[in-house]
């Protein structure tokens, strides 16, 4: 599907029952609203981060590849966590509720790791971020990152992050954790300097419906 590289004005593709693995030549469709992809070769949903940069994706079906696993509610959860514009995935409506409960409960997909769960499609920790815990003191991550992250606040005219609030995040987590965090908050706030005024409604959007959810679980809790 390496064409699909060229065809950045793309609408709709249909690629169900091929040999496909590979999504990452279809990050340059900027245009693509609907996808189809069921009963193909995907054996990982870390394939889904190539299709994170596609602002106008509404409809995806990816059932039957390997990656859907053997829980479907989980695999909903995590598809939706990652791509909270879909609409519809795997012919099924995306509802409020469910995006909601996505946001909060879904699996977190990251870069591809060391080893992969092919059995059921869900990665392992990898062993760099294993190993990048020892590699270097928390401090030195958490500081490192809050001077790069405020730097590109100030670029994009944002508030800066207090030190003590900043800290506060993730006490007693592992540095791994901290170091995924704080550079998942740099790649945002770098990306929405790319992203045009229907780009930036749907980041508000979401926003507004994950702290929603949040609010809404830390109500049960209580």
């Amino acid at each position: 599907i390496s064409i699909c590289r060229d065809l950045p004005n793309v609408e709709v593709i249909t690629f169900s029952v091929n040999s496909i693995s590979d999504l990452e030549p279809l990050s340059q469709c900027q245009n693509l609203s609907e996808l189809y992809l069921r009963r193909n070769n995907i054996r990982s949903l870390e394939e889904l981060l190539h299709l994170r940069a596609l602002p106008r994706l509404r409809v995806l079906w990816l059932a039957e590849n390997p990656c859907c696993g053997q829980d479907p509610q989980r695999y909903r959860r995590a598809v939706l966590h990652a791509l909270p514009g879909l609409q519809r995935l795997d012919n099924q409506a995306v509802t409020e509720e469910e995006l909601s409960q996505a946001l909060v409960d879904g699996v977190e997909i990251t870069a591809p790791p060391a080893r992969r769960d092919v059995e059921n499609g869900w990665a392992e920790p990898s062993e760099s971020c294993a190993a990048g815990s020892t590699a270097e003191p928390g401090s030195q991550l958490l500081s490192c990152s809050l001077e790069e992250t405020n730097k590109i606040q100030d670029e994009l005219g944002t508030k800066a992050v207090p030190r003590d609030k900043y800290s506060s995040f993730s006490p007693g987590e592992t540095d791994c954790n901290q170091k995924n965090r704080n550079n998942v908050l740099s790649a945002i706030l770098l990306l929405m300097k790319e992203l045009d005024a229907e780009g930036l409604e749907i980041v508000q959007q979401t926003v507004a419906r994950r702290l929603q959810a949040f609010q809404k679980k830390e109500l049960q809790e209580e």
